[in-house]
């Protein structure tokens, strides 16, 4: 008789390798806890207990996603989120944080977090998200439908996870291109906020739509920078990608 899988036994690192999450909190028992209901998925963890430290170990780890406490002892989550980014621009990060206050969520988005958890969180509520993230950056064991797509001088290969803009690379965090998947993949169509959350985020992302207006303003400045914009605003609808002589 086979020894069922770990419920996240399909998300595995392009070679096959398990996933590398690597848990950076200040409260031992706390990081204790989430590395062992994390590495129960089958993932290869690490942690870490301040930010000097979280910083090292991604050097040494690699990791694929990073959950990262805000308040942490030396160098603030923020700062440490935007040291990862400098040198892993495509690392998934999940923060934790105390604070509720939608500025305190705003800043985190704009600092590069993929994704928030308030505490106090479940276990699995940590869990659903970092799987959807790590969906999004395309770790699934499963071939998918990857391929190539192209609206007027926007491409994007699913499978290389590569996107280009009249042949100039753009560099996107996963969760900008799983937001450019999705308008690519409904060109000409107005999308609402409410339908880009849903596919975008997985959850209704605690009715928050400025987290939309937030990543579309980001995909315009590597997207729509210097160039015809493609990504339009329909006032009071949505959002549509078209090619610009379609405009």
């Amino acid at each position: 008789m086979s020894t069922p899988e770990p419920a996240g036994a399909g998300l595995r690192r392009a070679d096959g390798t398990p996933v590398r999450v690597l848990v950076v909190d200040d409260e031992p028992d706390l990081a204790e806890v989430l590395s062992r209901v994390l590495a129960s998925e089958g993932w290869s963890v690490r942690t870490a207990g301040d930010g000097a430290g979280a910083l090292a170990a991604a050097r040494e780890f690699r990791p694929d996603a990073v959950v990262l406490d805000v308040m942490l002892p030396d160098v603030g989550g923020l700062e440490v989120l935007r040291r990862l980014r400098a040198d892993a621009p495509d690392v998934c990060v999940l923060f934790l944080t105390a604070r509720d206050a939608v500025e305190d969520r705003i800043a985190g988005i704009t600092a590069g977090g993929d994704d928030y958890v308030t505490k106090p969180f479940s276990l699995e509520e940590v869990l659903a998200r970092l799987r959807g993230l790590l969906r999004r950056a395309g770790m699934t064991r499963q071939a998918g439908t990857a391929g190539l797509l192209t609206v007027g001088g926007l491409a994007m290969d699913e499978e290389a996870r590569e996107v280009t803009r009249d042949g100039d690379i753009v560099e996107l965090t996963p969760t900008e291109f799983e937001l450019l998947r999705f308008l690519m993949r409904n060109p000409r169509r107005v999308l609402s906020k409410a339908q880009i959350l849903d596919r975008v985020w997985d959850y209704d992302f605690g009715g928050q739509a400025h987290v939309v207006e937030l990543y579309i303003s980001y995909l315009r400045k590597k997207i729509d920078a210097g160039r015809t914009p493609m990504i339009h605003t329909v006032r009071g609808v949505g959002y549509v990608l078209k090619p610009p002589e379609s405009s």
